[in-house]
């Protein structure tokens, strides 16, 4: 019988060497290859020649010379659906910066489309007016024209229910990739602070990630050490938090990390994750630290409510972090440790992930309809609207005004 072909499109490509949508790929290629024809959209310009194999696992691998992020990933993605048009039977589209052409693939075409709208992108502060705009009519253009879109936080979902009268399907990211690495003698003479109880972060530096916030409390606790990875110098907000905070003795900040158990070796010895994401759905990192079992004091916003269940510490400001990190003790902070390793075995596994996306290929295939509420009236649900059922929480959403 023959396998369904599946073009996974707007990732930087596999193997997985940048962010949360590779691993995601490299996973889907993992777990569901001898399930699912595979092929994978990468970009040349982040493998050497030498990188550049046809085959990763069993799945084809098909370059282009664009950058997968930024301005440029608007013809990545576009070219990348245009070329899966001549053999894929379903589009796994992740991000929506090609969302222009799913029209002319739905009036034009028999594929099926999945789409996964990666948190409210045309929200987040760092782009111009006129990429807001773009994002917005790319992201209502993917919901209205995909066969399926994936949303990876009930929050997303109660935003696409009220804003588009769509259900979303809830698909997380996995985390058990990550490991506990007990640091050795080398580790030790590298990196002494493993040594002693220290905070942790990892993440971009961009302000919707809120790193002047996590600093300027830091700055304030001059016996308590904060590790902080991140790429400083891609932008100027980083460069001048960088250089205004580099000199206090506690702030230690690292350049990238992309060696995997050099990145757990930091993350899984330390006495605190701080997450200051306020933008997005359910982020990678944030799982990631949860499977580690880690204590989080989080950015408080419903995406990072949602993802820890609420059991995380929660801060919006300065103050607040630095209030949590001097009255939380040693003791509170494990108990919450074990909340969180909780929720991610059992939300927030590979296997779990993979077989969710497998089914919605299969759901597309069979079915050309996709679910609606066309009972939504305004911003409002009826109140009893599906209270006893899985999705309750869409009863009372709040999450649009976010």
């Amino acid at each position: 019988m023959k396998k369904t072909s599946v073009a996974i499109i707007g990732t930087v490509g596999v193997p997985a060497k940048y962010g949360g949508f590779e691993t995601l790929a490299e996973h889907l290629v993992d777990q569901l290859g001898t399930e699912l024809d595979i092929s994978v959209y990468c970009t040349a310009k982040k493998y050497t020649p030498e990188q550049r194999k046809t085959h990763y696992k069993g799945a084809r691998l098909i370059y282009l010379p664009f950058d997968a992020n930024g301005l440029q990933s608007i013809v990545y993605d576009c070219v990348s659906i245009l070329h899966a048009l001549l053999y894929a039977d379903v589009l796994l589209i992740l991000g929506v910066s090609g969302g222009m052409m799913l029209p002319f693939v739905r009036w034009f075409t028999r594929k099926k489309i999945v789409i996964s709208i990666d948190g409210i992108e045309w929200k987040r502060n760092k782009w111009s007016k006129l990429a807001r705009w773009y994002l917005w009519a790319a992201e209502w253009m993917a919901v209205r024209y995909s066969h399926a879109d994936i949303a990876d936080n009930e929050s997303i979902q109660n935003y696409t229910a009220i804003r588009y009268k769509t259900l979303s399907n809830i698909i997380e990211y996995g985390a058990d990739h990550t490991l506990s690495v007990s640091p050795n003698a080398t580790d030790r003479e590298k990196y002494p602070f493993l040594s002693r109880p220290y905070a942790f972060t990892v993440c971009r530096i961009e302000p919707e990630n809120n790193i002047h916030l996590i600093l300027e409390a830091f700055a304030q606790l001059p016996r308590h050490t904060l590790v902080l990875v991140g790429n400083w110098a891609n932008s100027e907000y980083g460069i001048d938090l960088r250089t205004r905070y580099e000199k206090h003795a506690n702030l230690l900040l690292l350049d990238p990390i992309y060696n995997q158990r050099e990145l757990d070796l930091l993350r899984s010895n330390c006495l605190v994750y701080i997450h200051g994401h306020s933008a997005g759905g359910t982020n990678p990192s944030l799982v990631e630290a949860m499977y580690l079992g880690l204590p989080v004091i989080a950015y408080d916003v419903n995406y990072n409510r949602t993802t820890t269940e609420n059991q995380a510490l929660f801060f919006r400001s300065a103050r607040e972090l630095v209030e949590h990190i001097q009255q939380t003790s040693v003791a509170e902070l494990l108990r919450q440790a074990e909340s969180m390793k909780t929720i991610a075995y059992r939300r927030y596994t590979w296997a779990v992930i993979a077989q969710k996306y497998a089914f919605l290929v299969r759901k597309v295939i069979q079915s050309p309809h996709k679910s609606k509420l066309t009972s939504l009236a305004g911003r409002r649900l009826p109140a009893d609207w599906l209270v006893e059922s899985e999705l309750a929480h869409l009863k009372a959403p709040s999450h649009f005004y976010e």
